[in-house]
């Protein structure tokens, strides 16, 4: 049976419907294999994308993957938990990266909310968002389709926190974060945000902070209210110590519809994004939700590289190896557009904060031009008349040796005339 998915009614879940439709296909091969309705809603299951998607034709998959795809080096999978709408493990790509051990649905009603079972372990997705956020961290590779996620060997702690409704509240997502945590998740992803801002002693921002404490990397969507350019926090991602990521487009640049705020600390590409959808196939669609997950699976496979390193240093790494255009931080983009393969080849040393480039001229006062003096000294002037009498007798001597050998020539033609 094919269904529609509905957008979710979050800020930073909008399908964007309009940029949708209008979105172009991710290469000549996957044109005809895009399943999008006129209104930009995907359908499900949905048919293969042949075609390999933008975001990973800009990564060199060999030179990320070199160390790991998402296994430490014990071989046991690095675990993260995708909060959201739950993430249906019957399409293919999925079935065996979703842990329906570790799953939970969360609803409301307090601690009675965490149900497990058939209906409670987190696989339930009649929204398809958090299917799609999953498939970005850690889809696998399926023949027919270009499509993998960045992080292939981890597998997903799958946490129904909201429904097509958007009943999640700030309480089942405090509860739900707490939960990954003692699932043993090393990182979470969380692609929405919270209706109303909230307060910083919120039951919310404490759960963050004792995830942080954790050692565990918390990743967040900037949200997609950006497009009326006023600038606003979104939460969680703006809790201090949660990686908060907006969108980039195929230039590297701000999508428009991406928050912009102080609080943005990365970017990573979040248009024409290409995953999985419930019951099989791949979908188009647009949004920070999907580029938080394009970080967390960066962070999966650093984790996995560098199980020693904490949080903060996963972070300040992903931070410090961004793209940017300019040497500080911006509200837009944050410290720069994500770069996967340099996050993780360019990790010799273990960092905990971003260290700007220091440029030829950056921060660095101009010299003093030197003194001038205003005449020459007694000693330059010998120096200088020695010069010149030297000159002289040279130019004395080469006109000499020229007049004598005109005169010679002169001798030796009339001698010759004579005879």
């Amino acid at each position: 049976m094919r269904r529609t998915i509905k957008p979710l009614a979050l800020s930073a879940a909008t399908a964007l419907t309009a940029l949708t439709a209008a979105a172009g296909p991710t290469s000549p091969s996957a044109a005809p294999e895009l399943s999008l309705a006129g209104s930009g809603e995907c359908t499900y299951p949905a048919k293969q994308i042949k075609g390999t998607p933008w975001s990973l034709q800009r990564v060199m998959l060999d030179q990320l993957w070199q160390d790991t795809k998402g296994l430490d080096s014990k071989g046991h999978p690095v675990k993260v938990a995708v909060i959201d709408t739950g993430v249906d493990n019957t399409n293919p790509q999925l079935k065996d990266a979703v842990d329906t051990s570790k799953g939970k649905e969360v609803r409301k009603g307090g601690k009675k909310s965490l149900s497990k079972g058939k209906k409670g372990d987190g696989t339930d997705d009649s929204v398809g968002h958090g299917t799609k956020v999953a498939g970005i961290i850690a889809a696998r590779p399926h023949s027919g389709t270009g499509f993998v996620g960045m992080a292939p060997k981890a597998k997903i702690i799958p946490i129904r926190q909201n429904d097509e409704k958007g009943s999640g509240t700030t309480d089942t997502m405090a509860m739900a974060i707490d939960w990954a945590v003692d699932a043993g998740a090393r990182v979470i992803n969380i692609s929405q945000d919270t209706v109303k801002p909230l307060q910083t002693n919120s039951t919310l921002q404490q759960a963050v902070e004792n995830a942080l404490q954790a050692d565990v990397v918390v990743v967040a969507s900037a949200g997609n209210d950006g497009l009326d350019g006023k600038v606003k926090k979104t939460y969680p991602a703006a809790y201090d110590g949660v990686l908060a990521v907006g969108a980039s487009d195929r230039n590297n640049e701000r999508a428009p519809f991406s928050q912009s705020g102080d609080f943005v600390d990365v970017a990573a590409p979040g248009v024409e994004m290409v995953s999985t959808v419930p019951k099989g196939g791949q979908c188009v669609d647009n949004g920070t939700s999907f580029s938080a997950p394009y970080v967390a699976g960066v962070a999966a496979l650093i984790r996995a590289k560098h199980p020693e390193w904490h949080q903060d240093e996963v972070v300040a790494q992903i931070e410090q190896t961004a793209e940017r255009a300019v040497n500080h931080h911006d509200r837009f983009i944050g410290w720069g557009v994500v770069d996967p393969a340099r996050a993780l080849t360019d990790d010799e040393t273990r960092i905990d904060h971003v260290t700007l480039d220091k440029g030829a001229a950056h921060d660095v006062a101009a010299p003093d031009p030197a003194p001038m003096p205003l005449g020459e000294t007694p000693q330059e002037r010998k120096e200088r008349l020695a010069t010149y009498s030297v000159g002289a007798v040279a130019i004395t001597v080469a006109g000499i040796a020229g007049l004598a050998a005109v005169l010679n020539e002169r001798r030796r033609r009339r001698s010759g005339m004579a005879e």
